[in-house]
């Protein structure tokens, strides 16, 4: 389980397609050193195993399902990930509670910037935006947001200075894709009173 709050921006430096997987490497100095093999590791919100650790990077793979699922397929070299290591119990939840399973890949439909904030509209597809309400919580590319307007499918997020020097969300430009989870209580809620809706 994961807060939605990035504790570290790297960089993919290697990637090597294997047979049924990809292997990433993920340079992050002041991050790895502190990752154990087997460990769970949010890479821009995609929950990913160490599969080898190291002083200044680590390795995680990704199998044709969560490459199918996320924007995984587009990491190369160079990338800037958001990172995330996984909660433990006892340690206060300072986001929300985020799995790192991914919903659905969205797109933005503008960035722009609003005083020292920026601005974003994301088109949410199904899976995310019945489950998204204004001033609740989405996570976008692994970081813990709040929803400061909903038109439709399109959400409207402001992302404050602190964020934007914390994470890999400056980046984003209109047309780009973004890993989405909608809220985990929403779905729970939602599922939970599907017998009891009417047709």
């Amino acid at each position: 389980m994961f807060t939605g709050l990035i504790e570290h921006v790297g960089e993919v430096s290697r990637r090597e397609p294997g047979a049924g997987h990809v292997r990433f490497e993920v340079r992050a100095p002041g991050l790895a050193r502190d990752l154990a093999a087997g460990d769970s590791v949010a890479v821009d919100g995609v929950c990913l195993t160490v599969a080898e650790p190291g002083e200044t990077a680590f390795a995680v793979e990704a199998v044709p399902t969560t490459l199918g699922r996320t924007t995984l397929e587009e990491f190369g070299s160079g990338r800037r990930v958001n990172l995330e290591r996984a909660v433990r119990a006892g340690e206060p939840l300072g986001g929300h509670i985020v799995q790192g399973h991914v919903d659905a890949v969205g797109e933005v439909i503008s960035a722009a910037r609003e005083d020292e904030a920026l601005v974003l509209r994301i088109a949410l597809p199904g899976g995310v935006a019945e489950y998204t309400v204004e001033r609740g919580s989405l996570t976008v590319d692994g970081v813990s947001l709040t929803v400061a307007g909903l038109s439709g499918a399109v959400a409207k997020l402001a992302i404050i200075p602190y964020t934007l020097g914390h994470t890999n969300l400056g980046r984003l430009e209109a047309g780009a894709r973004v890993n989405l989870e909608a809220d985990l209580i929403g779905k729970y809620v939602a599922r939970l009173m599907h017998p009891y809706e009417t047709t």
